[in-house]
């Protein structure tokens, strides 16, 4: 197991071969994966270009890590003053609120449909939602969708209320093959939000 950091700085070294530093920004998107692993693998795959044949456009790996790293450096100073208030709260054997743990809320269920924008911007709505208690999709800063998959970008704020059964039965088949692809750089059509 290695630190973001570390594995990051393994993205940025041209002396690696191409292969190891593709495995290194799977471990970032698995350190810090805003829309869980795989929505965060194909927005970086999308956003950045990263091809098939990696020696087609090498750069294009830094630039996935460097967004990936722009958001996280956002999110960090959030941990941290959670952490710091929070042991404070267990001095005073105080149980915190659900509410007031800093999710990201940003779980995308489907891998293919989420928010388009550089992480740093959706980020910084989540961070802005958090701080101000605005009741606002911190995907796409529409509607608020409490329960349920956003419409216009497809996350969904508490997967632990989400049901499985949410895919219609087409998708669920092929959904595995569609990773396949996803993980491949062999991007299929995008798919729109339900």
């Amino acid at each position: 197991m290695t630190s973001f950091p570390a594995a990051a700085r393994r993205v940025r070294d041209e002396q690696e071969p191409l292969r190891r530093r593709l495995w290194a920004l799977r471990e970032c998107a698995l350190r810090f994966g805003p829309y869980g692993f795989r929505a965060t693998w194909h927005h970086l795959i999308v956003r950045n270009g990263i091809p098939e044949h990696l020696g087609a456009d090498p750069h294009s790996l830094v630039r996935a890590v460097d967004e990936l790293g722009e958001a996280r450096d956002l999110w960090l100073p959030q941990l941290i003053v959670y952490e710091r208030r929070r042991r404070v709260e267990k001095a005073m054997r105080r149980v915190p609120d659900p509410a007031d743990l800093p999710r990201l809320g940003l779980y995308c269920p489907d891998p293919e449909v989420h928010p388009g924008e550089r992480l740093s911007v959706v980020i910084g709505r989540v961070i802005e939602r958090w701080r101000t208690g605005a009741e606002f999709c911190a995907g796409c800063a529409g509607p608020h969708v409490p329960v349920g998959i956003c419409p216009t970008c497809g996350v969904c704020e508490d997967p632990r209320r989400l049901k499985r059964a949410y895919l219609p039965a087409g998708h669920r088949q092929d959904a595995e093959e569609r990773w396949k692809a996803i993980w491949q750089r062999r991007l299929p059509p995008p798919r729109r939000p339900r």
